[in-house]
């Protein structure tokens, strides 16, 4: 469900809001009870979470040059056995 923001040109009052996008949007101020609530432009936030979601996924690693030096230890190849021939 989005989360948006809300500012009250009234009072200034800010406040963000977990609501479905079918939702009506807000109108009047929890802290001035005016109508004077206006949705605001925000960024949007991507969390992943959940099992299996690590902080260190898709970053460099030691395990990518350990492959790197894999590679580079492996025969070349015989002539005409592999696919580059």
């Amino acid at each position: 469900m989005p989360t948006y923001e809300y500012v009250c040109k009234d009072c200034g009052h800010h406040l963000s809001v977990e609501q479905r996008m079918s939702d009506a949007r807000l109108t009047d101020c929890p802290a001035c009870g005016k109508p004077g609530l206006e949705r605001q432009l925000s960024a949007g936030v991507f969390a992943l979470k959940g099992s299996g979601w690590y902080e260190t996924d898709f970053k460099g690693s030691k395990s990518g040059s350990a492959k790197s030096e894999a590679a580079s230890a492996a025969p070349a190849c015989s002539g005409g056995s592999c696919a580059c021939h």
